[in-house]
């Protein structure tokens, strides 16, 4: 079972990864740019998500894994709305992030220790509140607050923080880089260089975390 799986379904991960890896390198190239540049950029998460689909067991945490199809393919449909249409694309990464806090919600730590409470407070706050200092807009703040709320639950879940958490704190983080660009602060040349391989990174942290859980493969805390 276990080498059909490594033939049948996970080869989707890696395909996943090449796309993302492609893209990074060829995004200012004239290969890059365009309709192919589009494909590839929304590739990298899309393939994630199927890569989820096909390893999710059946059972009782099939419905689980269903929604973080969901909050992946509507991740994967905003990476390519957001180079077209910046509100279309904010609006389909809130549509992801209410997705992924159903889902941690539905996996709650049951007894979460001081230092995650803390962590998890931190995030839900700390993250719309740097989102606008970064940025100086009152829209980008609305939207971290759904950023904020699906770190702060990613952390709080039974879901290993160190995978699955630090995965939703990575995509915060390239975040905040895509809004140092909106405000005074100048980070360059960190976001050119950083933004999508943190928030690729998180993705696959966060997606190899929980399937890993749902297979049994990894306990849950």
């Amino acid at each position: 079972m276990a080498k059909r799986a490594l033939i049948e379904q996970r080869p989707w991960l890696l395909a996943s990864v090449a796309a993302a890896t492609a893209y990074y390198f060829l995004r200012d190239n004239p290969i890059g740019e365009g309709v192919w540049g589009l494909l590839l950029k929304g590739a990298g998460v899309a393939l994630l998500a199927l890569y989820v689909l096909l390893r999710v067991p059946q059972g009782k945490h099939r419905g689980d894994g269903f929604l973080l199809v969901g909050a992946l393919a509507l991740a994967a449909a905003g990476d390519v709305a957001i180079e077209l249409d910046f509100l279309i694309g904010g609006a389909c990464f809130a549509t992801a992030h209410v997705v992924a806090v159903v889902l941690y919600l539905r996996n709650r730590h049951k007894r979460p220790s001081p230092t995650q409470n803390l962590m998890g407070l931190s995030l839900l706050i700390g993250t719309p509140l740097v989102s606008y200092v970064l940025s100086a807009q009152v829209p980008v703040a609305i939207y971290a607050a759904f950023l904020g709320a699906m770190a702060a639950a990613a952390w709080m879940s039974h879901y290993p923080r160190y995978r699955v958490g630090t995965g939703a704190v990575l995509f915060v983080v390239s975040d905040w880089l895509i809004f140092s660009r909106m405000g005074a602060f100048d980070l360059a040349p960190l976001p050119d260089l950083l933004i999508w391989p943190l928030y690729y990174a998180g993705q696959v942290m966060i997606a190899t975390g929980i399937v890993q859980c749902l297979r049994g493969e990894q306990p849950v805390r």
